[in-house]
């Protein structure tokens, strides 16, 4: 399975930025360290759903400088990229914050009562 059906399989046709759902046919790709041509970027743990309207805002920008000028893009990230590697993963939850961290953890058990 390629990486974007296995993304839309696992969370559905949402933008991990913004939490914008759209249809699967308009949700892009979108590589979190900009890959500036080398393909060692094109990794699963590199890569997640995007809309359009994201992906054209965050263009080739570090993911750092796209964060910090919108925490709940971090807060997103924390559900919808939940298999980025583990340098990736740390810096969102330290942008996100501990509250933020603790809730999406709650929401992955299914045995948690309270949804969004």
């Amino acid at each position: 399975m390629d990486t974007r059906e296995w993304l839309i399989d696992r969370h559905g046709a949402v933008c991990a930025y913004c939490g914008h759902k759209t249809r699967d046919a308009t949700i892009t790709l979108d590589h979190v360290t900009p890959r500036r041509g080398q393909t060692a970027y094109d990794r699963r743990d590199n890569l997640v759903l995007c809309c359009r309207p994201c992906n054209a805002k965050k263009a080739d920008q570090p993911i750092l400088a796209f964060l910090l000028h919108n925490r709940s893009r971090a807060i997103n990230l924390l559900t919808y990229g939940d298999h980025l590697s583990a340098p990736l993963l740390e810096m969102i939850h330290q942008i996100a914050g501990p509250e933020a961290v603790a809730r999406a953890e709650r929401l992955k058990d299914p045995e948690y009562p309270y949804r969004d």
